[in-house]
Formats: C-alpha cells, sequence, structure tokens
C-alpha cells in the first residue's frame, strides 16, 4: 500500500506561522511523524509541499496509478481551489482530508472546503495527530474496499 501525503501552501512554516493556531512543531516534525506512522503501519509514503496550486494538481494527477490513497491537507487552497478539486475527482484515488486547526472554528470565509468534496473524511483541529488518525482511517477504508 502507498499513500502520497501532499501539503499546501505555508505548511514548511509550521513552528513559525502563528504557533497559537498552528502549534510550535515544525514541518519537519511533521515528515517524521508520517514517516513513522506510515512504517508502523506496513505502508509506502511519498510527502510533497507546495505552495503553488499548479504543482499541487500536477502532483494529483502524477499519484493516478501509482499510489492507493492521498491525505491532503491543501491549506489556503482548501478555501478556493476547484483545480485541486477537480484533478481529486478526475484520479478517483481515495482520498482524506487533514487540518490541523480547527477550521469549522474559524473566520466565516474557512467555512467551504472544495478539495474536501472529493474526500472520503475530513479530520481538523487535532494538531499534527490528525495527519496520523488520517492514514490509520485510510489504510482500514482501503482494507474494507478491497475486501
Amino acid at each position: 500500500m502507498k499513500f502520497l501525503i501532499l501539503n499546501g501552501p505555508n505548511l514548511n512554516l509550521l513552528g513559525l506561522r502563528e504557533p497559537d493556531i498552528y502549534g510550535r512543531q515544525t514541518y519537519a516534525d511533521l515528515e517524521a511523524l508520517v514517516r513513522e506512522t506510515c512504517a508502523a503501519e506496513g505502508i509506502e509514503c511519498e510527502l510533497y509541499q507546495s505552495n503553488h496550486e499548479g504543482d499541487l494538481v500536477d502532483r494529483i494527477q502524477a499519484a493516478y496509478g501509482n499510489v492507493d490513497g492521498i491525505v491532503i491537507n491543501p491549506a489556503a487552497y482548501t478555501h478556493t481551489s476547484v483545480a485541486i478539486l477537480d484533478a481529486l475527482k478526475a484520479v478517483a484515488i481515495p482520498a482524506v482530508e487533514v487540518h490541523i486547526s480547527d477550521v469549522k472554528s474559524r473566520e466565516s470565509f474557512r467555512q467551504i472546503s472544495y478539495p474536501g468534496m472529493a474526500c472520503v473524511k475530513t479530520f481538523m483541529g487535532l494538531g499534527l495527530d490528525g495527519y496520523r488518525q488520517a492514514i490509520r482511517f485510510l489504510k482500514q477504508y482501503l482494507n474494507k474496499e478491497n475486501g
């Protein structure tokens, strides 16, 4: 089993960016948590972060036929990117959305998630642990789907 863990804009600044909202752990801490979780679950993982919408779309498209599942934190593109939604729908790879903060309790413009419309589940407000939960959920989901 192989997962693509995809992260959007400004997540490379974890630990620096609004630590009261996103915590003090760094992107390197996130990468370590993802790799550790995937290794423990017997999942091969590919991590990718970009501040550019087109890069994220390209990576989703390149995942077709190469990964079994996607864990995505589209970050700010959550609320604006029909392109990411369309890419997720086009490849039809089961995806789980993650948000470090609880976006539902934040500004009104953060209340819609376009990419989330193509995801089987969303984890939010759990800090970096949301990634661990998303990985485990997606593995279980795929195992059920594949019998």
